[in-house]
């Protein structure tokens, strides 16, 4: 690919937009961490991250959007994989591989996003719901892009319960790596014991969704 062929990255607007972003979720949830979560107004958070109030509901419409500021890349990470799947690799595959490069890297949207953030979420019911949600929103996510890539009639289960129990198992490992943190855990313990689980969770799916969805070779 020559440079003139790559896809253009975002313009400098977007890169300072998103930088803003940034600024004011760290901001907001160093300030929910420290003084709690129902403590703190938009106002407040508005005048830390030196930026107008309507700037902040400008970014994030919802006081807990400032929390989940990285909602749409949990919401929708495993499913871009899925659906890029490589030729002969099946939608548990996808999933499997997903996890385990996210892992690798260290994604905190796999449930380790530090302590400090995990006694914040734990401590406020609205964050605790809204989290559930976003599990939820995963899940239908994935089960969308399934029942769209395999193009499946409105009354076949399989997509659906392919996708109920893929997340499932992200949802479990996800608060398994929530309550190792809590418990003490250290980051290289942790994520050997994340590693050692997916794969036991994942092979349980395997009887049933090993061969689910395989990507074929596209026609000529």
């Amino acid at each position: 690919m020559t440079p003139a062929s790559r896809p253009a990255g975002p313009g400098l607007r977007e890169r300072k937009k998103q930088q803003t972003r940034e600024e004011i979720a760290a901001v907001a949830t160093g300030l929910f961490i420290e003084r709690g979560f129902d403590k703190v107004t938009i106002a407040q958070v508005a005048e830390a991250a030196n930026v107008a109030k309507m700037t902040v509901t400008n970014y994030f419409p919802a006081k807990e959007d400032l929390v989940f500021d990285r909602a749409q890349e949990m919401i929708a990470g495993l499913t871009d994989v899925v659906a890029a799947r490589h030729v002969g690799e099946s939608v548990l595959d996808a999933a499997r591989r997903f996890y385990s490069e996210a892992l690798d890297r260290g994604d905190p949207t796999l449930g380790h996003r530090g302590i400090p953030f995990a006694r914040m979420v734990q401590s406020s019911p609205v964050l605790a719901a809204r989290e559930r949600q976003l599990h939820d929103q995963r899940e239908l996510a994935l089960a969308d892009e399934l029942i769209r890539d395999l193009d499946a009639a409105d009354d076949d289960l399989a997509p659906r319960i392919a996708a109920a129990q893929i997340i499932g198992v992200v949802r479990v490992l996800f608060y398994e790596a929530r309550r190792r943190l809590l418990a003490g855990e250290q980051e290289h313990e942790l994520r050997t014991s994340l590693a050692q689980a997916a794969q036991f969770a994942f092979d349980r799916l395997g009887a049933e969704l090993g061969e689910y969805g395989i990507r074929r070779p596209s026609a000529v």
